[in-house]
C-alpha cells in the first residue's frame, strides 16, 4: 500500500471534491496552505503516479499607462471623429486637434486610423488636411478590448479571432502590453482516486524544535524528506533598481575613459542655464511652457559671478570681444537672476568651465536630472536624465565629437548603426543630432551635440575648442533593454522591476 503524507492526502481529497482536476492556484486557495507546500505535495504525488500535472503557457494582456488614458477618454481616432461629426462632418485636422486638446503628434495617428477603419476620408487642402466624417462609426474591436482591459486582465488565447487581432494591433500601438505566464493544472489519476481516502498517512515534521529534543519526541516523529527537485518559493533579494544600475555602469565606463564627474544644483539661475550659453532672453525655449520657474524665491543675486555678468551681457548685446555682433538687444540682469529648475545638463558644463579645478586638456561628464514641462507620452517625461559632457583640447575637431557619440550609441545603448543630422542650438556651431538604430527596436533620437561657440567659451575664460553633448540617457537605456515606453523606467510596478535581469 502506498503511504502518503497528510498534505498529499488533503490534495487528493480536494481534487476528488473538485471533480478530479483543479488549477494549482485553486488548490492553494482551497487548502489554505503555502504554495510551496502544495507544490511539494503535488510533485510527490506525481512521482507516485497518483496525479498528473499539465503546464499550459498563456499570454496575459494588460493596459500600458497610455492605454489606460485612452481607455478612459477614447482612442485618438474616436476623439477626432466625434469632433468632426459634431461640427457638421467636415473639419480641418488643425482645428480638430485644437478643439479636442490632443497633442499634434496624434494628428497623423488619428487620420491614419480614421481612413483605415473607414470612419471617414482625409483630403488635402493646401498645407492642412481636412477630415470628412461618415454619419456613424460603431464601436470596433479595438475599443472593445480597451473597455474589457479597463476593469480586468485578459488572456490572449481565450479571445475570439477578431478580438485577438485587435489586441495585437493595440500592442503594436503600445497601448497594450503582454506577459507570458504558465498555468498549472493538476488531475487525479484512477489510482489516486482509489487510494485518496484509504491510504495510510504519516505525520511529518520539517524541522526539530528544542522541545522535541528535551522531551525525546524527536525519536518518534517522521522527518520530511528533502527533495532537491521540488519547487521552492520565489525569493526577491535586494538589488539596485535596473535603471540605477545602468546609470552606475555608464558612470564607471566614462570614469574608465578618463572623464571626471561634474555636479551642480537642481535649482539654477537663468544666467547659468541660459545666458552663459548664449541663449537670447527672448528665445522660445525660455517661455513659461518650456521652463519651470520658481515662485518663491523667484530671483537670486548674481554678485558671486562678478565681471562675468558684464562679459555675458556685452556678448549678448554686441558680441563683446568674440568677433560676433551679438543678438542686438538690451540684456536684462533681472531676467538673468530668475531661478528655475535645471532644464538641461549643459548648465553643469558651464559650471565646470567656471571652476578653479578646470584642467585643459580635460574631459568632464555629468548624469544630470533635468526638468521641462513636456507633454507626458511614451518618449517624453517632465523629469528626465541627461548624459552631459565636454572635452577641452586645442587639437579637437568635429570628427572627434562624432566618435564619442558613436561610442555612446553602440557601447551603451547596443545600437547597430548610427547617423548624424545637422541641427541648431544657440550655443554650438556646428551642431549635430545623434540618431541610432537597433534591429527589432527601430530608430531613436538621443540628443544634441556640437562645438561650443566662442560667444560661450570666451566670456568664461576658455580659449580652446570645447566639444559638448547632451544625450537623453533614459532613451539610451530604453534601446539597450528594448523598452518602448519611457514611463517604465520610473514605474512602481514591482513585477516589472523584479523581472529585470541584474546584468
Amino acid at each position: 500500500m502506498v503511504e502518503i503524507s497528510q498534505n498529499e492526502a488533503r490534495v487528493l481529497r480536494t481534487l476528488v471534491d473538485s471533480g478530479g482536476k483543479a488549477a494549482l492556484e485553486d488548490l492553494v486557495k482551497k487548502l489554505g496552505l503555502a504554495d510551496s507546500a502544495v507544490s511539494r505535495a503535488v510533485l510527490s504525488l506525481s512521482q507516485k503516479q497518483l496525479v498528473k500535472e499539465r503546464v499550459e503557457k498563456r499570454t496575459e494582456l494588460s493596459l500600458t499607462d497610455e492605454g489606460r488614458t485612452f481607455a478612459r477618454v477614447g482612442l485618438p481616432e474616436r476623439i477626432i471623429f466625434l469632433e468632426v461629426k459634431n461640427r457638421g462632418g467636415r473639419l480641418s485636422l488643425k482645428e480638430a486637434l485644437q478643439l479636442s486638446k490632443l497633442a499634434d503628434k496624434y494628428g497623423s495617428i488619428a487620420t491614419g486610423w480614421i481612413s483605415r477603419k473607414r470612419w471617414g476620408t482625409v483630403e488635402k487642402s493646401g498645407p492642412d488636411l481636412v477630415i470628412v466624417a461618415r454619419s456613424d462609426a460603431p464601436v470596433d474591436e479595438d475599443e472593445e478590448i480597451l473597455a474589457r482591459l479597463k476593469n480586468d486582465l485578459l488572456l490572449l488565447e481565450e479571445l475570439p479571432t477578431a478580438l485577438k487581432d485587435a489586441a495585437l494591433r493595440l500592442k503594436k500601438r503600445s497601448l497594450v502590453e503582454s506577459r507570458e505566464r504558465n498555468d498549472r493544472e493538476v488531475e487525479i489519476t484512477e489510482e489516486g482516486r482509489n487510494i485518496g481516502t484509504s491510504a495510510p498517512t504519516q505525520s511529518e515534521v520539517s524541522s526539530l524544535t528544542g522541545d522535541m529534543m528535551l522531551s525525546g519526541d524527536w525519536e518518534k516523529v517522521n522527518l520530511r524528506g528533502y527533495n532537491v527537485s521540488s519547487a521552492v518559493p520565489r525569493t526577491y533579494p535586494g538589488k539596485y533598481h535596473p535603471y540605477l544600475r545602468f546609470l552606475r555602469m555608464v558612470k564607471r565606463k566614462l570614469v574608465g575613459l578618463g572623464f571626471s564627474e561634474a555636479v551642480g544644483p537642481l535649482v539654477e539661475t537663468a544666467f547659468i542655464n541660459c545666458d552663459c550659453l548664449y541663449m537670447p532672453q527672448d528665445h522660445p525655449a525660455r517661455e513659461i511652457h518650456d521652463l519651470y520657474y520658481l515662485k518663491d524665491p523667484s530671483r537670486t543675486s548674481l554678485e558671486e559671478y562678478g565681471s562675468l555678468v558684464d562679459r555675458v551681457a556685452q556678448t549678448h548685446e554686441n558680441g563683446w570681444k568674440t568677433g560676433s555682433i551679438g543678438w542686438r538687444y538690451k540684456f536684462s540682469r533681472d531676467e538673468a537672476s530668475k531661478l528655475i529648475l535645471r532644464s538641461h545638463g549643459t548648465a553643469l558644463s558651464v559650471r565646470t568651465m567656471l571652476s578653479k579645478e578646470l584642467q585643459i586638456p580635460g574631459k568632464y561628464f555629468a548624469i544630470a536630472r533635468c526638468f521641462r514641462p513636456d507633454m507626458l507620452d511614451k518618449t517624453h517625461l517632465t523629469e528626465f536624465n541627461q548624459a552631459e559632457g565636454i572635452v577641452l583640447d586645442p587639437s579637437l575637431n568635429l570628427r572627434n565629437l562624432l566618435g564619442i557619440l558613436e561610442m555612446f550609441a553602440k557601447e551603451v545603448a547596443g545600437a547597430d548603426k548610427v547617423r548624424f543630422k545637422p541641427d541648431y542650438f544657440p550655443f554650438t556651431e556646428p551642431s549635430v543630432e545623434l540618431q541610432a538604430y537597433r534591429e527589432g527596436f527601430g530608430w531613436m533620437e538621443f540628443g544634441g551635440s556640437g562645438i561650443l561657440r566662442p560667444e560661450v567659451t570666451e566670456p568664461l575664460g576658455v580659449k580652446v575648442p570645447v566639444l559638448a553633448w547632451g544625450l537623453g540617457i533614459d532613451r539610451l537605456y530604453m534601446m539597450s533593454r528594448r523598452i518602448q515606453d519611457i514611463r517604465k523606467l520610473f514605474t512602481s510596478d514591482l513585477e516589472w522591476i523584479r523581472e529585470q535581469t541584474v546584468g
